[in-house]
């Protein structure tokens, strides 16, 4: 990433270290295919929407990312929209989820998103990639 992005009449640099689990943190993916599948699913309604995924992660109860956004989109709704997509895509492509979620919700309500202009995008997409290396320190000592 260069740094800046553009559209018209905006300069911009909008990237937030974003995580959201699964629902009741189930352990869901623990196999390739589900892995796979899901980051699949998520970079598909990225490119869709406009979001540029510059690191992602699918750990088995929870999935992180750096993500830069546009100015005329909210984290919120960003995060909402990688959800819902994932989470519709994954059920019609593995039906057997729906018996552990039979409420249609893949993802938990809640989230977390972090700007990372004050740490910097190289320690974030470290942390996002390395996350699950014991060896990796947590993102607060830095």
């Amino acid at each position: 990433m260069s740094g800046l992005s553009s559209v018209s009449h905006a300069v911009y640099q909008n990237v937030h270290h974003v995580e959201w689990c699964t629902k009741y943190r189930f352990a869901v993916f623990t196999q390739s295919e589900l892995i796979n599948a899901c980051e699949a699913s998520i970079r598909r309604a990225a490119e869709r929407h406009g979001i540029v995924v510059l690191e992602l992660s699918v750990m088995p109860e929870h999935v992180h990312g750096l993500v830069e956004i546009r100015p005329s989109m909210s984290v919120s709704r960003a995060e909402g929209l990688l959800k819902g997509a994932s989470a519709r895509a994954l059920f019609e492509a593995f039906p057997r989820l729906r018996a552990r979620y039979w409420g249609g919700h893949l993802w938990s309500a809640g989230r977390f998103s972090r700007s990372v202009g004050d740490i910097g995008i190289q320690v974030a997409r470290n942390y996002v990639r390395y996350e699950n290396d014991s060896r990796q320190q947590k993102l607060a000592a830095y």
